[in-house]
């Protein structure tokens, strides 16, 4: 990759994870008085609609066959229909907090994944460094204190961890749509996944008897348009550029970006420990994006 791409495609991955990143305080104020289903529901719908849109404006058409839209539906179960509502189901009880700090475990599994199941790119020891120093200054940045309630609300804990399980499965089978434009596979993911969850809303939820607040209403729009329309599109252009281990390497830079927001904006100040950390995120983060030098092997031709 040229080195001015790299420096777009790194730009793209700190975006995603702003975006991503405010996505846990989005569901949390949305569901104060929306339902997780009818959230995430609402929030594919809306999401998949303004993807659409923009392919439209694009010119661009979305496919027909049903071999690709079936990917889509198998996509949308890994990458929203089961970790957006299992997350939001898990934030009526635990911290926004605390699921950003599970959730970014995401590229440990899609390296795990990768070295043990698809080995579909090359595992390194690099990338396995970076691995562990991402999550060392993830532990460096929230304090280890903030681990101290792990052990309580284990259900909930669980279903954070289950959806990221699914992220990173969602990062690799996302690779299979590297012939399409990376928002045809973003809108349609969305679309197959409103067909599921509309449905479940109407049945559960029973969406008509809500009153939601306003505050929940602007988070869920919040949360529809930038933290998924927007992300998505960023999302499945990066694993085509980055690689799944290298889009999944944004669960890192969550935290710092909304620790850095924090100083910046509500005059929060940062630790000593919360420094080293931050370092710590950006070297594991380095390491597992930017590609390797590769060395030149000349070829005798034994004609």
């Amino acid at each position: 990759m040229a080195k001015t791409n790299l420096t777009l495609e790194l730009s793209l991955l700190l975006a995603l994870a702003t975006l991503w990143g405010a996505s846990y305080t989005f569901i949390k104020i949305g569901i104060e008085t929306i339902p997780p289903v009818t959230l995430i529901a609402a929030r594919t719908l809306i999401a998949g609609a303004i993807l659409l849109a923009v392919l439209r404006w694009r010119g661009l058409k979305m496919p027909r066959d049903a071999a690709t839209w079936r990917r889509f539906l198998f996509q949308a179960c890994l990458n929203s229909v089961v970790p957006f509502t299992l997350i939001a189901w898990a934030e009526q009880t635990i911290d926004a907090g605390i699921a950003s700090i599970l959730n970014a475990t995401t590229p440990i599994f899609a390296f795990l994944m990768t070295a043990l199941i698809i080995r579909h790119e090359a595992v390194t020891t690099r990338k396995l460094v970076g691995v562990i120093a991402g999550m060392t200054g993830i532990s460096l940045i929230i304090g280890m204190e903030a681990f101290g309630g792990l052990g309580e609300q284990l259900l909930p804990q669980l279903a954070v961890i289950l959806a990221t399980v699914c992220y990173a499965g969602a990062a690799i089978f996302g690779r299979s749509f590297k012939g399409l434009d990376p928002m045809m596979p973003a809108a349609g993911s969305l679309i197959a996944g409103t067909v599921l969850l509309i449905p479940t809303s109407l049945i559960v939820d029973r969406p008509w008897t809500l009153a939601p607040s306003t505050d929940s209403l602007l988070a869920l729009l919040g949360l529809a348009v930038f933290s998924t329309a927007l992300a998505f599109a960023i999302y499945f252009r990066l694993i085509q550029t980055l690689g799944s281990v290298g889009a999944t390497a944004q669960a890192y830079l969550r935290v710092p970006v909304g620790v850095a927001i924090g100083a910046v904006f509500l005059g929060e100040r940062l630790s000593d420990t919360a420094w080293i950390g931050l370092g710590c995120v950006v070297i594991g983060v380095a390491a597992m994006t930017i590609p390797a030098r590769r060395t030149t092997v000349a070829v005798v031709d034994r004609g």
